[in-house]
Parts: structure tokens; C-alpha cells; sequence
């Protein structure tokens, strides 16, 4: 279910938050539309964090180190690519108004982009917004095979370490279903959700590289004991 806004201009950071804490989430016609409609699902795309799947294939491309993986370097890159990627109808509906408050809120600490880089290269990425203990995953590029996947495994990795307690997807695609995405119903979104904003969750976190890498282990060995 959405609903139309007629202030479109009226979109800040501020009212992005508390349409987050609520809940609903905008979206609009396409890129170059100046609306902007505030959506309301009936049902909820999530990646519940403890049944998070990671495709045996994937794995080892992540042990590799095919891709440089860096976070928040280039967010206003990776969400003008991502507003501006052809691979899927989804990704055209970020537009000038939804950009500026979403940068609002990167300038703010609450908005994240995960990257993935090759030679020197921006080759893939995703961002989203995080508050309190949950991560409102919004869109993803990729220019390289594997490139946004790679960084979804480590957010994962990173929002498990860090507390977090949900991880919505919004819509579920065949992409997502991959890693474990699920549909729940709007009630029980509501639920994890009120939940999960009273954790006091930490995107970062001071770590050395051994213990990152544990993490992406340790989601690994979660990964293994479940069925495809």
C-alpha cells in the first residue's frame, strides 16, 4: 500500500528517520520524477541475520580477495550508481528529493554505503540506513560479477558483529532469496522492528583485521549448517 506525498520538496533527513522508525519508506515514479509516494507493504521483504546463506561458489570469491572492500569512502557515488543502474525496474526510483535527504542523513552518521573496488575501481556497492539495531537496506549496483554480493556478505558480517537485530530488504527478488530472504507479514515486520530499535546496535566498531576476517568466518560456519 502507498501513499502519495505532495511535498516532496519537504523531504528532509529528519522525516526520513521517523518514516523509517514507522515503518514506511519512499520511493518514486522513476529517477527524473520530481514525486515522491510513501509505501506501506502489506508483506516485508527481511534477511533474518541468523539464517543468512552464503553460496558455496561465493564463499570462496570472498576468501579470495577478488574485490577491496571499503565502507562509507564513496557513498554519494554508490547511491548515484545505484539510482542510475538498468539492471532491474527497482533501481530507477531513487530521484532527486529521496537523494538529497539521503545524503542528509549520511552527513548525520545514519546512512552506510558497503563498496567493493577492483584496480583502483568502484565496481559494485549497496547503502542503506541504520537505526538503533535495525539496517533499512535500500539498493545495490554491481558492475562486476559478484560485486554487490560480496558486499552484502559483508554487511552481514558487520551488522551481526554489530548487535544489529533486523536487516530489511523491503521487496524480496531472486537475487535476495539467495542469502535467505524471506516475506513476513506487515504485523510481524512491525514487531521485529519496534524491537529491534531498542538495541543500541554499532555499525563500527575499532577492530583489527584478524577480527573482521572472524566475522566473515563465523558467518560462514552459519552459512554451512544450513540447507540450501
Amino acid at each position: 500500500m502507498s501513499r502519495h506525498d505532495p511535498g516532496a520538496h519537504d523531504l528532509t533527513p529528519e522525516l526520513l528517520l521517523r518514516a523509517y522508525a514507522a515503518g514506511i519508506f519512499p520511493m518514486s515514479e522513476s529517477d527524473d520524477d520530481p514525486g515522491v509516494f510513501w509505501v506501506d507493504p502489506q508483506v516485508r521483504g527481511v534477511i533474518p541475520l541468523n539464517d543468512f546463506h552464503v553460496p558455496r561458489r561465493l564463499k570462496k570469491t570472498v576468501r579470495g580477495g577478488a574485490f577491496e572492500v571499503r565502507f562509507d569512502t564513496a557513498f554519494t557515488e554508490v547511491l548515484e550508481r545505484c539510482a542510475k543502474s538498468k539492471r532491474g525496474r527497482r533501481e530507477t526510483w531513487i530521484n532527486a528529493p529521496i537523494k538529497n535527504a539521503v545524503e542528509g542523513l549520511f552527513e548525520l552518521g545514519f546512512a552506510h554505503s558497503v563498496e567493493t573496488w577492483r584496480d583502483g575501481n568502484l565496481v559494485g556497492g549497496l547503502y542503506g540506513v541504520a537505526l538503533g539495531g535495525a539496517f533499512f537496506g535500500e539498493s545495490m549496483f554491481s558492475r562486476f560479477r559478484d560485486a554487490s554480493k560480496v558486499a552484502m556478505v559483508h554487511l552481514v558480517a558487520r551488522l551481526k558483529w554489530g548487535g544489529f537485530g533486523l536487516l530489511d530488504v523491503q521487496f524480496i527478488t531472486d537475487h535476495l532469496r539467495q542469502f535467505g530472504a524471506v516475506e513476513i507479514p506487515a504485523r510481524v515486520y512491525l514487531e521485529q522492528l519496534d524491537e529491534a530499535l531498542k538495541i543500541k546496535a554499532a555499525f563500527y566498531r575499532d577492530a583489527a583485521p584478524s577480527e573482521v576476517e572472524g566475522a566473515l568466518e563465523e558467518l560462514f560456519r552459519q552459512s554451512s549448517t544450513q540447507t540450501s
